[in-house]
């Protein structure tokens, strides 16, 4: 699967920008820059330092199509492991096509998706799991979800597992050793040791997999829906919280026909929050729809804030109850936010009374944002951030959190094997299932489709 090919690409955003990068990456990837690159000091590239800067033009025969830097990254001390070279251009699109265009015709080959990091992993540079990672890295649309990706790129996960893997492996070459004495009847592999390494294994799996639960949500985000009766305030509640008008407010019960969907960081982790129809019995066909909507969405959310008009409590508290209870026993196991709102209408009298009532209520004014940082902090408090702040290792990626769930079955039968005396050779073989696991996330074992499924959701230029 290794090419030593040119591959070329833009390593920037597509379209007009200040500047634009052109990255070649491959054996002869020097030796083509240099065959369309005039130095101002007629520098000859080939014989150039690595993690050196030069500026020229880039020509295509007499004609010059651009004053450029080139830098020079020198195999195997560069991203890719191989000869790269990035040309900075200005960000014309026309000049980005020309130049593509002339290195082309010149040797190079369009890179394919995510290739030059896809080389990066075959050449040794980065193993899967961090490769993965650039990947996340790109993606990441908040500090918690950066900080995640930041850690696994740097080889945190992957030399988590890569420990395990290796005392594992120590172990099972004891094992296969004895099989080789089997006449003899003979240990080579200390079964007290081994013990312990498997608690071991089977504690920091356990660990890694309960964290995907906190991984997932940081690099998706979490889901809350707003819910409640028609013209009780979600609109008004989700634009105090977006700081913007992003739906519209009217007092004409029903305006809200659809749902409405955006996004807030929330102490560095990402809230998607969705303001419904209002729920209520209604023989408007198209409002019917947006209601049946809204419990689909309630499913599909992770935190549900139900909104009441605390102004109306004296008048609708029993029907109130009786709708938080459906929604209680509907969702038992979704965390429930119960808001009053337009609270700036209430005597001191009301709201003790509607706390005596509801303990559990937060009594907000989304129209003068009075309460909306208590609902934040509430909302965020679901997160489980204690290992984000403790640094610890966290997954995210469903490839890996499925290898770590195999890894666990396969670690937890050969502990029940070494528990009750089974034969060497088939605690041998679940062993080796869990080290095919292991090497799953780190790359250890790989295969083209694999492969091929990772990197095709990369951009092109990386």
């Amino acid at each position: 699967m290794i090419q030593n090919d040119s591959i070329v690409a833009l390593a920037t955003p597509s379209g007009a920008g200040a500047i634009a990068v052109i990255r070649i990456s491959g054996e002869d990837a020097i030796t083509i820059g240099h065959s369309v690159f005039r130095s101002i000091k007629n520098k000859d590239l080939t014989k150039q330092k690595t993690h050196t800067l030069h500026l020229g033009h880039i020509v295509d025969d007499s004609k010059t199509l651009d004053e450029v830097l080139v830098s020079i990254f020198k195999g195997p001390n560069s991203y890719t492991g191989e000869n790269t070279i990035e040309i900075s251009c200005h960000g014309s699109t026309y000049i980005q096509q020309q130049i593509i265009q002339l290195l082309l015709r010149k040797g190079c080959r369009m890179a394919d998706a995510g290739e030059f990091t896809l080389r990066a992993f075959l050449n040794g540079k980065l193993d899967l799991s961090q490769a993965e990672a650039v990947a996340d890295l790109i993606s990441s649309d908040n500090e918690a979800s950066h900080q995640i990706a930041m850690q696994q790129m740097r080889g945190g996960f992957s030399n988590e597992i890569a420990k395990l893997r290796e005392e594992l492996l120590n172990f099972a070459s004891l094992i296969e050793l004895e099989l080789d004495f089997a006449e003899e009847d003979v240990e080579f592999a200390d079964r007290t040791q081994f013990h312990e390494l498997l608690n071991r294994i089977e504690f920091v799996l356990k660990r890694l997999i309960d964290s995907f639960a906190v991984g997932n949500v940081i690099k998706n985000g979490i889901p809350v829906a707003i819910v409640g009766e028609p013209n009780v305030g979600k609109s008004t509640l989700l634009n105090a919280l977006l700081n913007e008008e992003r739906a519209i407010v009217s007092e004409i019960a029903g305006t809200t026909r659809d749902t409405i969907e955006d996004e807030l960081v929330i102490g560095g982790i990402g809230f998607r929050f969705i303001d419904t129809a209002g729920i209520r019995e209604t023989a408007d066909v198209v409002e019917s729809i947006g209601i049946k909507k809204t419990f689909e969405k309630i499913e599909q959310a992770q935190v549900v804030v139900f909104l009441f008009d605390s102004s109306e409590f004296k008048v609708s508290g029993l029907k109130l109850k009786v709708e938080l209870e459906k929604i209680k026993n509907q969702f038992p196991l979704k965390p429930l936010v119960i808001i009053g709102n337009k609270a700036d209408k209430l005597t001191d009298v009301e709201s003790k009374n509607i706390k005596a009532e509801i303990p559990e209520i937060l009594l907000i004014s989304a129209k003068e944002k009075l309460g909306v940082d208590e609902l934040k902090n509430q909302l965020l408090s679901f997160v489980n951030t204690g290992a984000l702040r403790n640094n610890e290792t966290i997954v995210t990626n469903t490839r890996h959190y499925d290898s770590l769930l195999k890894a666990l079955d396969e670690i937890q039968k050969v502990k029940f094997g070494l528990e009750t005396n089974l034969s060497s050779d088939l605690m041998a073989l679940d062993i080796k299932e869990a080290l095919y696991q292991f090497g799953m996330i780190t790359g250890q074992v790989t295969n083209d489709e694999l492969l091929g499924n990772i990197f095709a959701n990369f951009c092109i230029g990386k």
